[in-house]
Formats: C-alpha cells, structure tokens, sequence
C-alpha cells in the first residue's frame, strides 16, 4: 500500500471511529454529519466522498463495530488463559459494550442483524467455530461437562441467537446483557467453582 493509500485507510478509519463513538453516546438520529466532521477533524465533504450518504456511513460503522467485536473475541479465545478467565472476560465485555452503546444504535444493529446476511455468514464463519473451540477447552480443562456434544451446544447457541433476533425480544434484552451471558456460560445455578 502506497503512502496515499494507507494516508486514505487511516482517514476513513477516523471517520467511522469518530462516528461510533458518538452514536453509542448519542444514538444515529441526534448526530450529524457536521458533528462526525468535526470529531473525525475532515470536512463533511470528505465523509461524503468516502460514504456518500449518512445511511451507507451507519451502515459501515455498524460493520465496523462488529469487526471490532469479532476481533475483540477471537483475541480472548487466542489468549493463553484458563478457561473460566476467558469467560470472564467474554463476561465483562458484553457488560462493558451493554454499559456503553446507546439504546437507538443498539436497536439499529440488532435489527440490520435480523435482516443481514453479512452478519449471519460472519456468525457461522468466525463466531460458531470460535465457542466449539473455547467449549472444547473447557471441557479438557475440566470445566465443561465432557458428555455433552458439540451438536447440543451449537443447538443451544442456535436457539438463543434465533430467540434473540425477534424484534419484541431485542428490543428488551439490553439491559439483560449481562444476566443473559451468565446464565449462558454458569446456568441458573450459577458460578459455583469459578
């Protein structure tokens, strides 16, 4: 990549930066291209040249945002940790992100979710081999009930993620966040042993 280049790369990045910091504090409808401008220090004329609408600029801060989750998740998989670390971190992140993303954003991503087929290939592609992988080290480490199959888990996962993508459930289930991954990784019983 030529010095224009990665210069045109790092400018881009700033924008979608500058624009997901302030639809989690502000949500979409409140923040303008003037304001991104200004966060991002470019010209609005600049965003428009890159995204050519506010609606294409949502939508690559979403696919920015969930690019950022993704890798944010396989670095805690990779990580040399035990397992009841990694799921305490996995933890703490929801609550972080759940803690953090304004509610309007929160509704716009889960509804381009429910609709994306972008997001459905990345799920299968990065996120369910990812779980197989940190649910297979729990189970040799001692953590996970050995007897049960990957097929269960993945029906489990699969059945969660299919419940949440409804419109009636996602637009409660923020403040849930939290609560919800706990009971995903200890169950109602809870941490007894971690």
């Amino acid at each position: 990549m030529d010095g224009f280049q990665r210069r045109r790369e790092l400018k881009k990045r700033n924008i979608l930066e500058a624009a997901l910091a302030l639809f989690m504090k502000h949500g979409i409808q409140k923040v303008s291209i003037v304001e991104i401008a200004k966060e991002a220090t470019v010209s609005q004329v600049t965003i428009y040249n890159y995204f050519e609408s506010k609606h294409k600029l949502i939508h690559e801060v979403f696919n920015f945002y969930i690019n950022k989750a993704v890798v944010d998740f396989e670095n805690i998989i990779e990580a040399k940790l035990p397992f009841p670390e990694k799921v305490k971190k996995i933890i703490f992140n929801k609550k972080e992100a759940a803690s953090q993303i304004h509610e309007e954003f929160y509704q716009y991503m889960m509804k381009e979710y429910t609709e994306g087929n972008d997001i459905e290939k990345l799920y299968n592609e990065k996120a369910i081999p990812y779980f197989l992988r940190l649910f297979e080290e729990g189970k040799e480490q001692g953590y996970v009930d050995p007897n049960l199959s990957n097929e269960a888990i993945l029906f489990y996962v699969h059945m969660l993620k299919e419940y949440i993508q409804k419109e009636e459930v996602y637009q409660k289930i923020l403040p849930l966040t939290e609560d919800i991954t706990n009971i995903f990784f200890y169950g109602i019983v809870g941490n007894k042993e971690v």
